[in-house]
This record gives structure tokens, C-alpha cells and sequence, in this order.
């Protein structure tokens, strides 16, 4: 049996094995951490290892395995669907103290990871119907987080609405929801957004978060809410910020930017008939979720370090390391025609370089020459299929490394930059 190429797997199986921009991402994260761990690492979205949350862990690690009847839990016992109860009501009474949600933990699911979580949560309510039809997800705006473009289990899952493009400030621009153009109809069967958004760190306003509530309500589709990087943990917004639940609407948290990518584990606030659908469908994907992810985070939220970390720990490390970054691109691109987003939240800065010569792609695979690692920006437009040169004059770069590897890939990526427009 010849299985060299892509035609002899199924409809799934093509979708799945076919090259992605999310997978080119954890191949360069692999490559960079393994095999080249002397490129400057600038791509990627592994969370910095900061030593107090480091610390943390490890106390917390070290309890768990001081206890006997703890580490039997933790190894030997299959968790059930939705997650401990213990965990759930830990969370449903950590949400209602720092963000005042109305939860309950019929209204909360354990995931294995934000990735699954998402590809459960997008499927549930875009692809074919059960009367023929066909649904899609809608982005409110692009750019927006590429791990989503290859989830969907047929072609065409995705619609996208271009952005209100704002100049705030000499060399500084922001995203803006386009809310007049939203235009959703019966070919919607959700929305999706991140905040802070992965990859701009642009940060939705209140005014703009209400605005797409609203039309998901009168859609009757769910809104889906990406806050990986956002309130209550890890906090990593540098603003005034509030992310509100309510019925209809699906949050998603991960452990992952909180500095526990390794735990894979998500967590999902919606309606109980949601909440019992992703369980039901996590099971039949995974069967159980791991326990050590869930048995960290409720020790964390007991002993009140979850939320030190998400208010001060985390955040001011982050806004150190972006202003550091931000600082080291302005002396270097000084002259050149280049624009930051806002760096609001999350922990990257976004690079436009306004008539950039060569697609970013290109800019991508030079600097990766140089030995500096970034993201190119096409991939993160999906779901827009007009021409839009911005589209391709942009580059993510993550501020997660010391502060002499940002210093030199600032230095790297200006000296290309000015080849280049020569």
C-alpha cells in the first residue's frame, strides 16, 4: 500500500495531515529549543520562565508528591468527564470573587489543553448541518490566532472581517472593530475572538466587546471569548481590563501562558448544555483529562497564588520585557517606514512595515537565515480572502526571551529591513 502522498486519506485525514501555518510554528518551537538552541528566538509562543511563578510550581509540585494519598489521585485515578468536583467549585468560587461571574461548576469543563478545547468548541457549532446547510465561524477581525485555521472538519470554515486600521501615534497603529460590517447571517454559527489578541496584543474595548455580545444575541450564535492571555490569569494585559461572562457566551482559559504549557490543560465557562456537550465530546476524543494540571491549579487557587500571580507577578515581568523590546525596535528601526500595534496585552509585538518590498513570508525566511526566529504575518489572515497588501508586511515577534537576545534580534531585523528598501 503506497502511502506517500495525501490522496490516499480520508476527507479527516487530509484536513488533519496537510501542512499548517500552527504546525510550521511547533516545528520552528521544536527546532529552536532542540536542535538549534543558539538562534535568537523570537517566534513561537512558549511563556518566559520567570523565576517567582517557577518557584511557585515547584513548591506546589513538591507538596503534591509529599503527600501519598495526593500523588495516588494524581497517577492512579481517572478524572471525571467535566473535571474533580473539588476543582470545578474551586474555580466556579475564584471566578465569582475576581471577576463577579455567576457561575456555578455545571458551568465550568476541564479540558486537555485550549488547542482541543477550540477544536471541540468550533465544530460544535460551524461545518454541516444535520438539513445540508453549511456554517462557518466568524472573526469579528483579523489578524487573529492562526492555531485556529487548520481546526475546522471542512474547507471554508472561517469568514473574516477586515479591521478599522487606526495611526495612534509616529510609529504607532491600532486594530479597531469594524461594527458596521459585522453582517452576520445564516451562514454563522459562532463568533470568535481573542483578548488580548494573539498575535497584535491588541485588546478589545468594553464599548467593542458589548457591540459583538450584542450581535451574537441577536444571532442567536455563541460568542467565543480566547482569553489565554487576559483577567484573571495570568493577567497579561497592560491596561484597565475586565472580561465579562454571561449566558451565551464561551470563555476559554488555558494554564499555559500562567508558565504550565506542559500541564495541557484548558478551562471552559459557558452554559450548562455546552459545558455538557464539550465534556461529552472530550471524552470521546481523550477519554479523561491528566490530573496534574487541575490538582496545580487548585492548590494554586487555594492558597491565593493564582491570583498574586495574575495581578502583579506576571504582569509586571511581561510589561518589563515589552517595553525593553519596544524600546530596542524604535532605536533600531529609527528612519525606517515601520509601525508598532499598541502593545496592550499578551506577550508580543506586532511589526508593519508599511510597503515592505517582499511579503513577510520572505522577511520570515531571511531573518531565520540570519539566525533570528519570527512569524511571519500571512498566515494570521485566514478567513479574509480579499487583497490586502497590510496583510503581508507584517511580522509577530515575542518578547518571552533575556533581554541581550531581544537587544540583538532588534539589531538583525533592522539591518534586513534596511537591505531591503535599500
Amino acid at each position: 500500500m503506497n502511502l506517500s502522498h495525501l490522496g490516499n486519506l480520508s476527507h479527516f485525514g487530509q484536513l488533519l495531515a496537510q501542512d499548517s501555518p500552527i504546525v510550521q510554528l511547533m516545528e520552528d518551537l521544536g527546532e529552536a529549543l532542540s536542535r538549534n538552541p543558539d538562534i535568537l528566538f523570537l517566534g513561537g509562543g512558549n511563556p518566559a520562565q520567570v523565576l517567582e511563578a517557577q518557584q511557585c510550581f515547584q513548591k506546589h509540585l513538591q507538596a503534591l508528591a509529599a503527600d501519598s494519598k495526593a500523588t495516588s489521585d494524581l497517577l492512579g485515578v481517572y478524572p471525571a468527564p467535566q473535571g474533580a468536583d473539588s476543582t470545578l467549585q474551586a474555580l466556579a468560587d475564584f471566578f465569582a470573587l475576581e471577576c463577579g461571574w455567576r457561575v456555578s461548576p455545571a458551568n465550568i469543563a476541564l479540558v486537555s489543553g485550549s488547542q482541543l478545547a477550540f477544536f471541540i468548541l468550533l465544530n460544535l457549532f460551524a461545518g454541516q448541518t444535520s438539513d445540508g446547510g453549511q456554517r462557518q465561524v466568524l472573526l469579528p477581525l483579523v489578524p487573529e490566532y492562526l492555531g485556529y485555521s487548520a481546526q475546522g472538519l471542512q474547507h471554508d470554515f472561517f469568514q473574516a472581517r477586515k479591521p478599522l486600521l487606526k495611526l495612534t501615534q509616529p510609529n504607532r497603529f491600532k486594530y479597531a472593530l469594524d461594527a458596521e460590517h459585522l453582517d452576520i447571517d445564516a451562514t454563522v454559527g459562532s463568533m470568535c475572538v481573542t483578548r488580548p489578541t494573539n498575535p497584535s496584543g491588541n485588546l478589545l474595548t468594553s464599548a467593542e466587546m458589548e457591540k459583538l455580545a450584542a450581535a451574537a444575541r441577536a444571532a442567536n450564535i455563541p460568542l467565543i471569548v480566547d482569553i489565554a492571555y487576559g483577567t484573571p490569569f495570568p493577567g497579561l494585559v497592560y491596561e484597565a481590563c475586565e472580561n465579562p461572562w454571561r449566558p451565551g457566551m464561551i470563555n476559554v482559559m488555558s494554564l499555559s501562558k500562567l508558565g504550565l504549557p506542559g500541564v495541557r490543560t484548558a478551562i471552559v465557562i459557558a452554559d450548562e448544555p455546552i459545558i455538557h456537550w464539550v465534556a461529552r465530546a472530550n471524552t470521546i476524543m481523550s477519554l479523561a483529562n491528566g490530573n496534574l494540571g487541575p490538582a496545580l491549579l487548585e492548590r494554586l487557587i487555594r492558597s491565593g497564588d493564582l491570583a498574586r500571580l495574575g495581578h502583579t507577578t506576571l504582569p509586571d515581568f511581561y510589561r518589563g520585557q515589552r517595553d525593553f523590546l519596544v524600546d530596542a525596535l524604535d532605536k533600531a528601526l529609527n528612519g525606517l517606514p515601520y509601525r508598532i500595534h499598541e502593545p496592550q496585552g499578551a506577550f508580543f509585538v506586532w511589526l508593519w512595515f508599511e510597503g515592505l518590498p517582499v511579503s513577510s513570508q520572505v522577511l520570515y525566511e531571511n531573518l531565520k537565515k540570519l539566525g533570528v526566529l519570527v512569524m511571519a504575518g500571512e498566515p494570521f489572515f485566514f478567513g479574509w480572502e480579499k487583497s490586502w497588501p497590510h496583510a503581508r508586511q507584517c511580522l509577530r515577534l515575542t518578547y518571552c526571551q533575556p533581554e541581550e537576545v531581544l537587544a540583538q534580534a532588534a539589531q538583525i531585523i533592522a539591518a534586513e529591513a534596511r537591505r531591503l528598501f535599500g
